[in-house]
């Protein structure tokens, strides 16, 4: 397996103590390092629209996406933390993140309030459906803690779907 996945040999000196199969520590280790990097994507890119939002709800769509990457940056340490603890090796670095992210990066000059919305609400479904993938790989390899992580992970995405929803819900018959 690749550095990248986080299956590399581990150096001695950074062995964990962990009663997991190497190939369970493997499987789980890639599937949380993918989230993990999306997770660093999706952050980027909310805080990005956070600090380019216009328009007329401006004080309302800035304040929820705030809170909602205060809460993606959340997850952060506990699913690098979770692969430390089997044993695997995590994210190092920008370029490690870039090269196993599957959330979409949004360099535009522009994007309007609304498309910003909608653009997070695909990609923290997206992100959920990831999370529920993860979740699998967790069961398949009897890692119940690793899965009871993503159980809560998962619900807070779906929360964040649901509020960028709403707020885009109104808009398509209001022509905001």
């Amino acid at each position: 397996m690749s550095q990248k996945s986080g299956a590399a040999k581990i150096s001695p000196k950074l062995e964990t103590p962990t009663d997991l199969p190497k190939d369970t520590v493997e499987a789980v280790s890639k599937a949380l390092n993918g989230l993990l990097a999306d997770a660093f994507a999706l952050y980027l890119k909310t805080k990005n629209f956070h600090w380019h939002m216009s328009g007329p709800h401006f004080r309302d769509y800035h304040l929820l996406l705030d809170e909602q990457s205060d809460q993606i940056f959340a997850t952060t340490d506990p699913l690098a933390e979770r692969v430390r603890k089997i044993g695997g090796r995590t994210l190092r670095s920008i370029g490690h993140i870039t090269a196993l992210q599957t959330i979409p990066d949004n360099d535009a000059e522009f994007v309007s309030s609304l498309d910003m919305l909608r653009e997070l609400m695909r990609d923290n479904k997206a992100m959920a459906q990831a999370m529920r993938q993860a979740h699998k790989v967790c069961d398949e390899h009897d890692d119940v803690a690793s899965a009871s992580l993503l159980e809560n992970f998962i619900d807070e995405t779906e929360r964040r779907t649901w509020f960028l929803f709403e707020a885009t819900r109104d808009a398509d018959s209001t022509g905001h």
